[in-house]
């Protein structure tokens, strides 16, 4: 039994300091690189690849809304036109610095409120993959495990793998728990551990009220910018790796 480890990251910008993407490096074999529309910049798009590079851990797009003042986590309504070109410019903005540098992307995952809207909205999840997609056919999509992302990418044929959250509370319909209520983002590296470990033996989502939604897990989510994301990312594979499943890159899936 095998799984991939990511992280969402890159989302510093100028003098202003998000999260410790180089402790990260050393510890997961995926990240989701900010791309610039709801945080990050070319210098630390540049630098995070780089970093990615020398440890062997997969590069991936991570494509949000554009709003730097909230962080991508405000749900706004574009024109599916107008969204479609914002996930290619930022999906092009990747490639071309990962190509500059000697890397290549790998995978792309959406971030924040667009991630949320599109694990509700398959019409949504499937424009802005066609997007992606219409940029480099080739990606691997991430996607929200069980839920209209996962449709989505089915319907359109295309490699995906399957995520859950390490630091994320769940509702029964897959979906993440607001992060507005108590309990939603999960602090404690021991807890996040067992119970990634319990999800991926079990192939199952555990919700907060304990239904289990059986679904493949191809990769564990862990956000960068938590005050405890590198105690979490390192207990997580430490509690992984002793219940023997090893920590791997994901090759996608079609099926």
């Amino acid at each position: 039994m095998q799984v991939d480890l990511n992280a969402d990251m890159g989302e510093s910008f100028g003098p202003w300091n998000m999260g410790d993407d180089a402790s990260l490096l050393t510890t997961v074999t995926s990240a989701n690189i900010a791309c610039g529309a709801h945080a990050g910049d070319p210098d630390v798009m540049a630098t995070t690849m780089g970093i990615a590079l020398q440890n062997g851990v997969g590069i991936g797009s991570h494509p949000g809304f554009p709003d730097l003042q909230g962080f991508g986590r405000r749900r706004i309504h574009m024109p599916a036109g107008s969204l479609q070109n914002s996930i290619r410019c930022q999906v092009g903005a990747s490639l071309g610095m990962a190509a500059a540098l000697g890397a290549s992307v790998r995978h792309v995952k959406l971030h924040g409120a667009l991630g949320n809207m599109t694990s509700e909205d398959e019409d949504m999840a499937r424009a802005c993959y066609e997007a992606a997609l219409s940029v480099d056919e080739n990606l691997i999509v991430m996607v929200l495990a069980a839920t209209a992302q996962e449709r989505a990418v089915r319907s359109l044929g295309c490699k995906f793998a399957c995520e859950i959250f390490a630091d994320r509370a769940y509702n029964d319909d897959a979906t993440l728990v607001d992060r507005s209520i108590p309990g939603a983002v999960i602090h404690d590296p021991q807890v996040a551990g067992q119970r990634m470990v319990d999800m991926v033996k079990a192939q199952a989502i555990i919700t907060d009220s304990g239904k289990h939604i059986e679904t493949p897990i191809d990769t564990i989510c862990l956000h960068g910018d938590t005050p405890t994301a590198v105690q979490i990312a390192a207990a997580v594979r430490d509690t992984l790796e002793a219940a023997n499943i090893t920590v791997t890159q994901f090759a996608g899936r079609t099926a």
